[in-house]
């Protein structure tokens, strides 16, 4: 019985050398992993960066904005990465802030990007 085991396990191991997983197909695996990751992950996320940038490069005095704090407001000015809005009626609430720091542009004659 000891001799019929061997005899199994040597044919098991000389199958398994001879004809084994291809290596190509690990490497094809890899591949398609990858484009999933890719298609899945980072295409949408570029697509959603580049909208952002559209929407900020569009950005004028007098657009009504809403803030990544959920604050409402109307820009004053617009510099290079900085922006000062104005909040509420009160004249004097004037704050600095980044562009990024801006969700949603509604523009002045009532067009909204988001």
């Amino acid at each position: 019985m000891n001799q019929f085991m061997l005899l199994a396990e040597a044919t098991a191991t000389e199958e398994a050398a001879a004809g084994g997983y291809p290596p190509f197909m690990l490497i094809l695996q890899i591949g398609v992993f990858g484009l999933l990751i890719y298609f899945m992950l980072i295409r949408p996320q570029k697509k959603q960066q580049k909208q952002m940038q559209a929407m900020l490069s569009t950005l004028e005095i007098g657009d009504s904005v809403l803030t990544t704090s959920g604050f409402y407001g109307v820009v004053i000015d617009v510099m290079d990465e900085i922006v000062i809005v104005e909040f509420g009626n009160n004249k004097n609430c004037r704050i600095p802030m980044k562009k990024s720091a801006i969700v949603e542009l509604e523009k002045a004659d009532g067009e909204k990007n988001a």
